[in-house]
């Protein structure tokens, strides 16, 4: 199938998990995590209907923006941003994903008031609590919200995660209800500069899962361009 079929038949999909789930299909954003595509592909994914675009290495992003790729897109980073190459990032995404450390916040939050903007972040959750995955603990969310709340250059729209990899059908329904009553109780501590709009969480092989359990996005990779090859 061509990206244009995949990108009508994710679509289709998220209709179809969102009414199953009682909810209004316009409440779900399909992010198209456009990592080792080139820039014909991206814009053949926007044309089909990609609303959002999400790029996870600064190389490619910065190369891809320099050809106009993703124009009629949001673009959002969702991939690990290392603190050096925070000001490549910064003031060129409308949300940065992935932030998952109190010094990636402040490393941020320095470029952002430098620029004289205000960057729209989510917090990345270690929901899985996985010692090989990057993203905050439960311990640690609390005291980034804190910082957050007295900041006039960030502003924190909701959480991401990536729950383990499934090997059933249904494994990660418990990380996405977890992540979705964390969301709830944030909501309801009233923290300034903080929203809870945003629940990214759902990839290609679980997102009707995760759209049952509250998610507002989701991040859709090989199930639009096909399966990547990493060899290269």
């Amino acid at each position: 199938m061509s990206i244009t079929e995949n990108v009508a038949k994710v679509l289709s999909d998220i209709e179809q998990a969102a009414i199953a789930a009682g909810r209004d299909p316009r409440q779900i954003t399909l992010c198209a995590a456009t990592k080792m595509n080139d820039a014909q592909n991206v814009r053949e994914a926007i044309a089909a209907g990609v609303r959002c675009c999400g790029e996870n290495r600064v190389q490619e992003l910065t190369a891809k923006l320099a050809e106009n790729a993703y124009e009629g897109a949001d673009l959002h980073f969702i991939g690990h941003l290392q603190t050096n190459k925070v000001k490549q990032v910064v003031g060129k995404v409308s949300l940065i994903q992935s932030v998952d450390s109190l010094r990636l916040l402040e490393a941020i939050e320095k470029e952002a008031a430098k620029q004289g903007i205000r960057q729209d972040i989510l917090l990345e959750i270690n929901i899985g609590e996985e010692s090989s995955k990057s993203g905050l603990h439960r311990e640690e969310i609390y005291q980034m919200l804190e910082k957050v709340a007295q900041s006039t250059a960030v502003r924190v729209r909701g959480l991401m995660a990536i729950p383990p990899i499934c090997q059933n059908p249904g494994d990660n329904n418990k990380f996405f209800a977890e992540m979705c009553n964390l969301s709830v109780d944030i909501t309801e501590k009233k923290y300034d500069n903080v929203c809870m709009e945003i629940l990214s969480m759902g990839m290609s092989d679980d997102y009707a899962d995760a759209i049952a359990h509250g998610s507002t996005m989701i991040r859709v990779g090989t199930a639009i361009f096909g399966a990547r090859n990493y060899g290269v």
